[in-house]
C-alpha cells in the first residue's frame, strides 16, 4: 500500500484530468514518443493497403529492420551533436571513406599476408575502420572546439573532402568481394542468428525489461521519489515484453529462399523434405548491432557524467562553462564518438552490399538529421533522446520502403522526405512554444 500512496496520479490534480491524461501521467509515457508511434502505425497500415498487402509481410518487415540499422546507428550520435547546438554534415562522406578503407584492407592489403578469408581478416578490418572513423571525428572536433570554426563549416568541408578522398582511394573503382565472416555484419541468410537464438535473446530481453522496471521502482523508493502505480508498472512490463516477443515472432516466420536453403542442405549433407527446407532467418546481426549501440548510447547519455555535460552544454553553454565543465573537450569527444559510429555504420553498409563503393553514404547526413529531429531532438539544443532518434530512423526508412513498394519515383520520394523534415521541425517549434 505504501507504493500506491506515492503514485504519480494521486492528489486533487488528477481528479480534473481526463482518463487518457491520467493514464499518460501514471505510465509516464512521453507524448511525443507516443505520437511518433501513432504516425508509424499510420504509415505502415496506409502503405499496406496502398501496396495491396505487400508492406506488412514478414519479408518486408525483416528487410525494413535491416535497412534501418545504418541510419539508426548514425542517429544515436547525431542526437548528442544537435543537443550541443552543433551539426555534422560530413557523416555520409566519412561513412563512404571508411567503407573504402575497410574494403581495400580486407580485399587487397591483408590477402597478401594472411590469404583470403583468414579468421583474423574481419577483426583487423573492423579495427582499422573504427580507428580511421574516430580519428576523422577527433580531427573535426578539435577544429570546431579549439579553432573556433563553426561546426556547420567544418563538417560541410568534410562533406566535400572525405567524399573526394573516398574516390581517390581506388580511383572510383568498387572493391569486391569481401571477407566471408565480415559479411555476416550485413545480414542476409548467413547474417541472421536463427529462431532458437532469437527466442533466447527475446526471453533475456523480457527479463531485463522487468528487472529494469523493478530496479527503477526501488530506486525511487530509496530516494523517496514519486512512484508509478502498480498497475502502470505491470502494464509497461507486459507492453515491453509483448513488443519484443512480437518482433521475434515476425523474424522467425520469414524463411530462407528455397535456392539458398537447398545449397545449404547440400553443403551440410541435409536431406531436403518434400515441402522444402524451412529455415527461419531470426534476428539479423546488423539489427543486434544497432540495438546494442542504442543501449550503450542511452547509457552514455543518461547515466554517465559525459552525458550530463552534453545536455548541460546544450541547455546553456555559458552556464556550463562557468560551472567548470570543459566544454571544448566535451565537443571533441562528441565528434570523435560521431566518427566512431560512422565507422560502425560503414561496416554494416559494406557488409550488406558485399562491396565497398565511394558512393556509399550519399545523403545519409540528411536522413540522419531528419531521423534525430523527427525523434524529438530540438535543433535549438538541450533536448533529445536516443530511443526517439532510432524510432525516427524507422519512420524515415518506412517512408522510403513504402514508396519503393508503391513504385514512387525517386524525386517524389525526396520531396516527401523534405516535407516530413520541415513538418517535424515545425511541430518541434510548436511544442517548445507551448511548453514555455
Amino acid at each position: 500500500m505504501a507504493d500506491i500512496t506515492h503514485s504519480t496520479t494521486s492528489g486533487p490534480r488528477s481528479a480534473v484530468e481526463g482518463p487518457f491524461t491520467r493514464f499518460l501521467r501514471a505510465t509516464e509515457i512521453d507524448t511525443r514518443l507516443l505520437g511518433m508511434i501513432a504516425a508509424l502505425l499510420v504509415i505502415w497500415i496506409g502503405f499496406h493497403f496502398y501496396t495491396g498487402g505487400l508492406f506488412l509481410t514478414p519479408r518486408n518487415l525483416w528487410n525494413l529492420s535491416v535497412q534501418t540499422t545504418e541510419i539508426a546507428v548514425l542517429a544515436t550520435g547525431m542526437v548528442l551533436v544537435i543537443v550541443t547546438r552543433n551539426i555534422d554534415l560530413s557523416i555520409g562522406s566519412i561513412l563512404g571513406f571508411v567503407a573504402m578503407i575497410m574494403g581495400v584492407v580486407q580485399a587487397k592489403f591483408l590477402p597478401q599476408y594472411l590469404g583470403f578469408d583468414n579468421s583474423f581478416t574481419w577483426v583487423i578490418t573492423l579495427i582499422c575502420g573504427l580507428l580511421v572513423g574516430t580519428a576523422i571525428g577527433l580531427f573535426q572536433g578539435v577544429i570546431i572546439a579549439f579553432m573556433g570554426v563553426p561546426s556547420f563549416i567544418v563538417t560541410l568541408g568534410g562533406f566535400l573532402a572525405w567524399r573526394g578522398l573516398a574516390w581517390y582511394v581506388t580511383s572510383g573503382q568498387t572493391v569486391a568481394p569481401l571477407d566471408t565472416t565480415f559479411r555476416i555484419m550485413g545480414g542476409g541468410a548467413e547474417g541472421a542468428i536463427g529462431a532458437t537464438w532469437s527466442w533466447i535473446i527475446g526471453a533475456v530481453a523480457c527479463v531485463l525489461i522487468v528487472v529494469s522496471i523493478i530496479g527503477s521502482r526501488h530506486q525511487r523508493r530509496r530516494f523517496n521519489f514519486p512512484r508509478r502505480p502498480l498497475w502502470a508498472e505491470y502494464f509497461l512490463s507486459v507492453l515491453g515484453c509483448a513488443l519484443v516477443l512480437g518482433a521475434i515472432w515476425v523474424s522467425t516466420i520469414y524463411y530462407w529462399p528455397p535456392a539458398i536453403a537447398k545449397r545449404y542442405a547440400e553443403a551440410n549433407n541435409i536431406t531436403v523434405p518434400e515441402g522444402g527446407l524451412m529455415i527461419p532467418y531470426g534476428i539479423a546481426v546488423p539489427v543486434l548491432i544497432a540495438i546494442l549501440v542504442g543501449i550503450v548510447m542511452t547509457f552514455i547519455a543518461t547515466r554517465l557524467r559525459f552525458g550530463r555535460y552534453v545536455f548541460a552544454i546544450g541547455g546553456n553553454p555559458e552556464a556550463a562553462e562557468l560551472a567548470g565543465i570543459k566544454t571544448r573537450w566535451v565537443t571533441v569527444r562528441i565528434f570523435a564518438l560521431m566518427g566512431f559510429l560512422a565507422a560502425v555504420a560503414a561496416a554494416i553498409s559494406t557488409a550488406r552490399l558485399n562491396a565497398a563503393a565511394n558512393s556509399q553514404g550519399t545523403t545519409y547526413e540528411l536522413y540522419t538529421i531528419a531521423a534525430a529531429v523527427i525523434g524529438g531532438t530540438s535543433l535549438a539544443g538541450g533536448t533529445g533522446t536516443i530511443a526517439g532518434a532510432m524510432l525516427g530512423a524507422l519512420v524515415m526508412q518506412s517512408l522510403q520502403s513504402g514508396m519503393g513498394l508503391a513504385n514512387v519515383d525517386t524525386p517524389i520520394q525526396n520531396v516527401v522526405v523534405g516535407a516530413v523534415l520541415v513538418i517535424a521541425v515545425w511541430l518541434d517549434t510548436v511544442y517548445r512554444s507551448r511548453a514555455k
